[in-house]
């Protein structure tokens, strides 16, 4: 099979190299033993791959190895034990192997894709939108009727956040950079949409009638102290990522004075110990897909030889939406 390998860490320019490489075994380490092969048909392009390339990623395999997290494609082959066949149509997390014609996932992290949803919207199915809905309810207790501010709103996650809050019954103020991010956004279902270059706390306080519920920012970086500062009192602050690049500190004495919380958000790791805990996120995510509130927002599409401009587009802060590889013709 074809597949992207990093084979040094020297960053997405010279990081990567297409290669023919035998198919995986249908198991994987998340369930040994146990696999579920899929035939993939797109793959998602995340952030994670981007830190992959430079060897600052915290999931740090030996090289060479084939990166991609997330796939969208139709089973090969599946465990018995599994409700899934062959011939299914399928979104699925592997957390690596997914550069590649064929990948394998562990059955709990393998979900039917459903026919209101094309393979290059599924390749941003699981990441991004189980993400979100983890953010918002487990860790963030999103209400009906609550204001939510999303940062990078034009991004992957973000676009993921404003719709998954859309369909918890929130309100929504999308923070991008660009005219073009805000049109995203509006895509994405944004009630309100301000622009990151401008007063946006000011205005996000005097939209959301005196601040905002929750704050849920994948960026990081100085706008995390105006983001405490855009809350209103209980208002939650959920920390997603860092694509901004630095990490911000927390002076708490805000947090007393505000009566605010800063509240940490690692679906990956929290997922991985409570396997219960995906399936009862994917059927949430179902019910949002069959009442028309999600429909991921598919940004750039390359071939899987071009995955390095795929990730340059992450780096360079370009991308909108879901980065998608088309893997094989459908």
């Amino acid at each position: 099979m074809k597949a992207i390998q990093i084979v040094d860490l020297t960053g997405p320019d010279s990081a990567l190299e297409l290669v023919d490489l035998p198919e995986p075994e249908p198991a994987h380490a998340l369930s040994p033993g146990a696999g579920v092969l899929i035939d993939v048909h797109c793959a998602g392009v995340a952030f994670p791959e981007l830190l992959q390339t430079r060897g600052s990623y915290q999931v740090k395999p030996p090289l060479p190895f084939v990166p991609g997290s997330e796939v969208s494609g139709v089973v090969r082959s599946a465990p018995a034990a599994a409700d899934l066949k062959a011939g299914d149509r399928v979104a699925a997390f592997c957390a690596l192997g997914g550069f590649a014609e064929t990948a394998v996932a562990p059955p709990f992290l393998t979900f039917a894709l459903p026919a209101a949803l094309d393979f290059a919207q599924g390749a941003g199915l699981i990441l991004n939108y189980h993400t979100a809905y983890f953010a918002l309810v487990l860790r963030g207790r999103c209400r009906e009727g609550e204001t939510v501010l999303v940062h990078g709103a034009a991004g992957g996650v973000g676009t993921a956040a404003l719709q998954v809050a859309r369909g918890l019954g929130a309100r929504t103020i999308a923070v991008v950079s660009s005219d073009a991010k805000r049109q995203v956004a509006l895509q994405a279902g944004a009630d309100e949409v301000v622009r990151s270059d401008g007063p946006w706390k000011d205005e996000a306080r005097e939209l959301s009638g005196g601040g905002v519920d929750i704050v849920l920012d994948p960026v990081g970086g100085e706008r995390f102290t105006d983001s405490l500062r855009s809350l209103r009192e209980g208002g939650r602050l959920i920390v997603v990522g860092f694509t901004g690049g630095s990490i911000p500190e927390v002076k708490v004495n805000r947090l007393l004075l505000g009566n605010t919380e800063v509240i940490g958000a690692g679906w990956g790791a929290y997922a991985m110990s409570r396997l219960e805990v995906n399936g009862e996120i994917g059927e949430a995510i179902n019910r949002m897909i069959e009442q028309g509130f999600v429909r991921p927002i598919v940004g750039e599409r390359f071939p899987l030889e071009r995955a390095a401009e795929a990730l340059r587009a992450i780096d360079e802060r370009r991308a909108t939406g879901k980065i998608v590889l088309d893997v094989r013709a459908v």
